[in-house]
């Protein structure tokens, strides 16, 4: 008798798809020499890639566009009944909080879903929080401030330079250039700029100079740090500071795109290296997340490691940083997506 191919749901929330184009190299649109291809594939091609190789893999694989629609994705797990869901939901009707709604949504049906839970999203996506609960673990962090109205003046005892985040997004979203602020008149600029344009609270940190390193971790109770992969600034031109901004990460015609470089392995001594895991599963543990995440961290000139972020549920297509270290562990791009699967099936069945 043939065994039962478990089914899985690769569900997202792409609520406008038809507004996706190829970006394509125009002549004259790139003053400059191109790292990486420009052209791409849409968000749903690749969620439609990944199901055609899972199903390959030997699982019963379809895609779900919940665009927006909560009920989308109730009726659809009614009818199909998918073992395991593959959630990539990110930014419910604009909002970036709604995302660990839509988790709780999915404790309270019983639904068996991959990463992390509705706590630890919410918990990362506080930046404020996020700090004050690994520095409370002895983490590093970068010393900071919270401003959440305006003032006539933002007083504070922090060292210029400075880095001014929106309080509550993530990928990058008002992590640009002119985030980074050298004295009190573009301090008070870049907040207001974070009040107005993002009608939120506004972190300002201290910027550390020096490498950026990604941890990669897989698993869930015994997680593995998996081989770092540092952003290589040194193609960086004198007008950009070394950051990974939002063109950085999602602008193909932005040069930051092409002059932020990953290389993994990186070269670490093997202190640092240590180091770096040893932090990143417990900034993992701490902050509740699963399955897979990423903390990014800045390595400064006293080789001190400073914790920027803890990411839960990052990016998983191919070319991606998680995959990249996941690549240098030995693990192909869809043995990694099977681990993360079995992870979360495992757990649904010891429930």
């Amino acid at each position: 008798m043939k065994e039962k191919k478990l089914k899985v749901a690769i569900v997202y929330n792409e609520p406008h798809p038809e507004m996706y184009k190829i970006p394509s190299k125009k002549e004259g649109t790139i003053d400059f020499e191109p790292y990486f291809e420009v052209e791409k594939i849409t968000p749903m091609e690749e969620y439609d890639l990944m199901a055609k190789r899972l199903s390959k893999s030997g699982f019963d694989t379809y895609c779900l566009n919940i665009k927006d629609n909560i009920f989308a994705f109730i009726e659809d797990y009614r009818m199909n009944k998918p073992d395991v869901v593959f959630n990539f939901v990110e930014i419910y009707k604009d909002k970036p909080y709604l995302e660990m709604n839509v988790v709780s949504l999915f404790e309270l049906l019983g639904v068996t879903y991959t990463g992390a839970p509705p706590m630890a999203l919410a918990n990362c996506q506080n930046k404020q929080l996020a700090k004050r609960i690994l520095s409370s673990a002895g983490i590093l962090t970068p010393h900071f401030i919270f401003f959440d109205k305006p003032h006539k003046r933002y007083q504070h005892n922090l060292n210029y330079p400075l880095i001014v985040k929106p309080a509550f997004e993530d990928a990058s979203v008002g992590i640009e250039n002119s985030a980074i602020v050298t004295d009190d008149k573009s301090l008070k600029k870049r907040v207001e700029f974070v009040f107005q344009h993002f009608k939120q609270p506004a972190l300002c940190e201290e910027f550390i100079d020096g490498r950026e390193l990604n941890v990669a971790v897989l698993g869930d109770d015994n997680p593995l740090a998996l081989p770092i992969s540092e952003i290589d600034f040194s193609q960086m031109p004198d007008h950009l500071y070394n950051i990974v901004s939002y063109q950085a990460k999602w602008d193909p015609f932005h040069e930051a795109y092409h002059k932020t470089i990953p290389i993994c392995p990186a070269k670490l001594p093997k202190k640092i290296e240590l180091k770096a895991k040893e932090i990143a599963l417990k900034a993992f543990k701490l902050m509740g997340v699963r399955d897979y995440a990423r903390v990014d961290m800045r390595l400064n000139k006293e080789n001190k490691l400073y914790v920027l972020e803890v990411n839960p549920n990052p990016d998983l297509t191919e070319d991606a940083g998680f995959m990249r270290s996941s690549k240098a562990a030995g693990y192909s791009y869809v043995n990694t997506l099977r681990k993360i699967i079995m992870l979360a099936y495992r757990r649904g069945k010891r429930k």
